[in-house]
């Protein structure tokens, strides 16, 4: 196959790997649901099935070699970052049973602009007026999604909006990490990641007799397909797609997961929770893909404001 044949193709094969990736992601929350297992149990498990997909395939690339290895900076920055996905996933899974699978999910989208907020404070960065409007109106959804709690849901869904942010920080702050190790493979680091998980969560764990027998369907699919498989799809997917189109179809993942949430649990969001998460949403894509305000495009229409009278004017 030629190059020019391979460049035509890949978009169509990213497209898909990205899509189905966050078709996968949208059905975690009904995995941790569905397995009625304690959160941290679930994230355990998670660790554990998604280690042992994720291993093979880092032998199989030759990322186990020893001169493949990383060194010891680089390895102390992933366990930094394991330790983050995994305060992550249990911060995210617990916000699950306090709101709701749509609500947690929406509101964890806020994770861009928390990455971009640790840009301006430990680098510098300056993200301009647009991206700080995008964050205004988003936090503004996340406010009116607290305020739409159920009735007799009180302070426990409040605390499952707070865990969701959190969740979304702690993201946010392993991604930042991964952006510092340009040199590591992405299924490597994942495969960190879980191994982290695994270590962090082992001595709390009870007995794998425990586990009632209906709910290791679950688990073994949450490591497996939607950690293992999962990962392989987005990392692949991010290697073809420009920017734009991976965070274009990122939103798949927050759709889906509104959809299982009515469909496998009946949940519906109510008026403030749909008005809410429809800015959020609005605020994660207009941030993610650049958007212009409206009047920032209707002024660089018009062009620049030149006054002919006199130059010194302009003071």
């Amino acid at each position: 196959m030629n190059n020019a044949e391979t460049g035509q193709t890949a978009p169509w094969r990213g497209g898909l790997e990205m899509a189905a990736a966050m078709t996968i992601s949208g059905t975690i929350g009904w995995m941790v649901v569905s397995s009625g297992r304690p959160v941290a149990e679930v994230v355990f498990w998670r660790c554990l099935f998604g280690a042992l997909t994720l291993l093979p395939v880092c032998l199989a690339l030759g990322q186990l070699r020893r001169a493949a290895w990383p060194g010891a900076r680089q390895l102390a920055l992933a366990a930094c970052a394991g330790v983050a996905i995994v305060l992550n996933w249990l911060l995210l899974f617990g916000a699950y049973g306090r709101t709701s699978i749509s609500v947690a999910t929406v509101v964890y989208n806020t994770q861009p602009f928390m990455l971009v907020a640790l840009g301006a404070l430990l680098l510098g960065e300056r993200p301009g007026l647009a991206r700080w409007l995008w964050l205004l109106l988003s936090f503004g959804g996340v406010a009116l999604v607290a305020q739409a709690r159920p009735g007799g849901a009180g302070g426990a869904y409040l605390s499952g909006v707070g865990m969701a942010l959190g969740a979304a920080f702690f993201y946010a702050l392993a991604a930042f990490i991964a952006k510092r190790l340009r040199g590591m493979p992405p299924q490597l680091l994942s495969l960190m990641h879980t191994v982290v998980g695994v270590a962090l969560l082992w001595p709390a764990m009870p007995q794998a007799g425990a586990v009632a027998a209906g709910s290791w369907p679950w688990l073994v699919a949450l490591g497996v397909v939607h950690t293992g498989l999962m990962y392989i799809l987005l990392y692949g997917a991010i290697q073809r797609l420009p920017t734009y189109l991976t965070g274009a179809l990122s939103f798949l993942y927050p759709l889906v997961a509104l959809a299982v949430d009515v469909w496998a649990f009946g949940q519906w969001p109510g008026p403030l929770q749909w008005l809410g998460g429809a800015l959020v949403l609005l605020g994660a894509a207009g941030m993610v893909l650049g958007w212009r305000w409206p009047w920032r495009r209707w002024a660089a229409r018009q062009g620049p404001i030149t006054n002919q009278a006199s130059p010194s004017s302009s003071r």
